[in-house]
Parts: C-alpha cells; sequence; structure tokens
C-alpha cells in the first residue's frame, strides 16, 4: 500500500497487473480492496488502480470536505502521480458519479467508463422508500448481529440470502467492506450527502462518445434498474445490462461475470 498527500489526506493506493491502465473508483462505506475480486483477475492483463476515498480506511484525516468534485480530483490527482494521462474508469454506486463527473470534466483522461450500480442524481440513491427506510434502521439500531443481517439485505439478493450461513457471509463480506457490517465508517454520512448533492442528468449527452457500460441489478434497492435504465438512456450510445439475481453488491457476488464483462468492455476500446 502506497499513499499520496493530497489536500490534507494522504490517499492510500494500491496498482497491480500490467498493460491498459484501470481506475476502479469505490462508493460508500468501502475501501479500495472493495475491488479485490476484479483487480485479482483482470490484473493480469491491465494495471489496476484501487484507492481507499478520501476519509475512508487508510486515506486519513480526512483533509477536505467529501464531494464528488472532490473525489474526482483526488481521482486525478493519483493518475498525474502515477503518470497515466488516461485510463479505463470504472465506478460503483458513488464511485459512478465520481465517473460521470471525470467524464463530463476531464474527458481527455478517460478511455471508457464503467458504471455499476450508480445513478445519474445521487438523490435517486438517497431516497428513503419504506423498504430502504426499514431495513436501513436495522443496520444502525439493535445487537450488532441483527444489523450485520440486516446489512446483507441490502447488498445480497433474497436468492443467495435464502440459502447462506449469513453469518459465515457477513464475516466474509468484512474484508470487501473493511469493517464490520454491524458498523458504519464514520465518513459514511458525508459520503451521502456528497452523493445526495450531485447530480449529472442535464449533462449525460456531454458524454455521448466515450464508450460507456451500464450495469444494474434487479434487487439493488440503492441504484434500481429502472434509474440504471435512465443514466444508460441519457448517453448516446452506451451499453446497459442488468444482472437478475443480484443486488447492489453484484461486483461481490457475480465477480466472475462482472470481470468478464469489464474485460470486454476495456479491451474493445483500447487506445491504439
Amino acid at each position: 500500500m502506497k499513499s499520496l498527500l493530497h489536500k490534507g489526506c494522504p490517499l492510500a493506493y494500491k496498482t497491480s497487473g500490467k498493460g491498459a491502465p484501470v481506475v476502479f473508483i469505490q462508493g460508500v462505506g468501502l475501501h479500495g480492496d472493495g475491488w479485490k475480486p476484479q483487480v485479482d483477475e483482470l490484473a493480469a492483463k491491465y494495471t489496476c488502480l484501487s484507492f481507499d476515498n478520501r476519509g475512508m480506511g487508510r486515506s486519513q484525516p480526512m483533509g477536505a470536505p467529501i464531494t464528488v468534485e472532490q473525489m474526482a480530483e483526488d481521482t486525478l490527482a493519483l493518475m498525474d502521480s502515477l503518470g497515466w494521462q488516461s485510463a479505463h474508469i470504472a465506478g460503483h454506486s458513488l464511485g459512478g458519479l465520481v465517473a460521470q463527473h471525470l467524464g463530463l470534466t476531464a474527458r481527455s483522461r478517460v478511455r471508457s467508463l464503467s458504471l455499476l450500480c450508480t445513478v445519474a442524481r445521487g438523490a435517486d440513491a438517497t431516497s428513503l422508500s419504506p423498504w430502504m427506510l426499514a431495513v436501513g434502521l436495522r443496520t444502525r439500531i439493535g445487537p450488532r448481529r441483527a444489523r450485520r443481517m440486516a446489512f446483507l439485505q441490502i447488498v445480497m439478493p433474497p436468492e443467495v440470502l435464502a440459502t447462506a450461513d449469513r453469518d459465515a457471509l457477513a464475516a466474509e463480506l468484512e474484508a470487501s467492506f473493511g469493517h464490520d457490517l454491524a458498523d458504519q465508517p464514520p465518513v459514511v454520512m458525508k459520503q451521502l450527502s456528497a452523493l445526495r448533492a450531485y447530480d449529472a442528468t442535464n449533462r449525460l449527452r456531454e458524454l455521448s462518445g466515450i464508450p460507456t457500460l451500464v450495469v444494474s441489478a434487479k434487487h439493488d434497492h440503492i441504484a434500481p434498474p429502472d434509474r440504471g435504465r435512465a443514466l444508460a438512456d441519457g448517453i448516446p450510445g452506451s451499453r446497459f445490462v442488468e444482472f437478475p439475481d443480484a443486488s447492489h453488491g453484484v461486483t461481490i457476488q457475480l465477480s466472475r461475470q462482472i470481470n468478464q464483462l469489464l474485460d470486454s468492455h476495456f479491451s474493445s476500446h483500447q487506445v491504439s
């Protein structure tokens, strides 16, 4: 693990592999190793950059307010430190909005966009449906085991939870999230505020010409498929893929399928 001091925050990052550069941007409440299922496989063909977002994991202290714009600037600072003029950009959830902002404000640095379980308007992902209100509350109050079980309902589909050893699954996911699922890192509320404040809806057409893949999951209550389809519809020429038996944690649950999709997307849009 290396770090880059930028605006008061030592941004903790890792690179691995060789080949065309790929930047993986994480969402709310996860450290950069949440991308490990992707990096472990795709590093055979690509140079992969993953990192702890400002205020998350080892990227402490926060140093500056958390906004989508600041997170995009952090990403560019890391790319600059590695000498990367451009890269394939993949973002999950909040990271997907950061990826969109990079496409809108630093187009020449973006070879392609992969927008996973995300939206164009952050408020769509933070609005509290009755389901999200009920389950979300259970992730924050009550016994620790009950909080873990509630969190699993957000990131995994009912079909998986029906047969899984939920305690073992929660323990396994600790490595991806960087914390016990019963706990929420202090930066989460700031990340949610950054998510809620950002809206790229009226600028999506400006992303035309950037090869874009949009991925949704049928059981995702944070970024529902209709929002993912609306995002894809707003970007001329983009490709939309929906996974029927997955939820917000699709990159972990169905890593092999996601990796194949990303590999196909990256390899189809290599810089000559």
